[in-house]
């Protein structure tokens, strides 16, 4: 079964490697490590830094298939030489104002592993958007908030 691609960008393909190899070199050695001292201290039924350990142990594991799970679905879009568009794509930079509220809010539209709305990066995937892509400077778009619907008003895109 094929799995689907997920777009990301370069910068976003490299703090994913960067993550994983860090897992792989340091954390996962780290708590091998922890996990023979715990064995050392003696019998395992009374031993919480062994429980602890095998536990962390057991998130590290999970987090490195996560990671090659991604990294491997993923399709990197190059942003450096995009073809300059009206529309909103995968890497604009969108400004929009709430019509009812007059608020302007700035978002870039990148993947899904690398949305964080407190740096104002959203996923192409989230309602927002879904809403955005590929519309232009001047479309009015409904997006749906657990508030209820917003009309925005695309101001720019970069």
């Amino acid at each position: 079964m094929s799995q689907a691609r997920r777009p990301i960008s370069a910068e976003g393909h490299r703090k994913l490697n960067e993550e994983m190899d860090r897992m792989i070199r340091i954390e996962r050695p780290s708590v091998i490590k922890e996990i023979e001292i715990a064995l050392g201290h003696g019998d395992l039924s009374e031993n919480a830094e062994y429980t602890y350990a095998k536990e962390k142990q057991a998130l590290i594991e999970t987090r490195i298939r996560d990671l090659q799970e991604r990294l491997a679905a993923s399709e990197i879009i190059d942003l450096s030489n995009r073809v300059v568009s009206d529309r909103v794509v995968f890497g604009s930079i969108v400004t929009i104002e709430d019509l009812d509220t007059d608020d302007k809010k700035v978002y870039q539209l990148l993947g899904q592993d690398e949305a964080d709305i407190s740096k104002g990066v959203l996923s192409i995937d989230s309602p927002v958007g879904r809403a955005l892509i590929g519309r232009e400077t001047g479309d009015v778009v409904e997006i749906k908030t657990p508030n209820g619907i917003r009309e925005c008003e695309i101001i720019s895109i970069k």
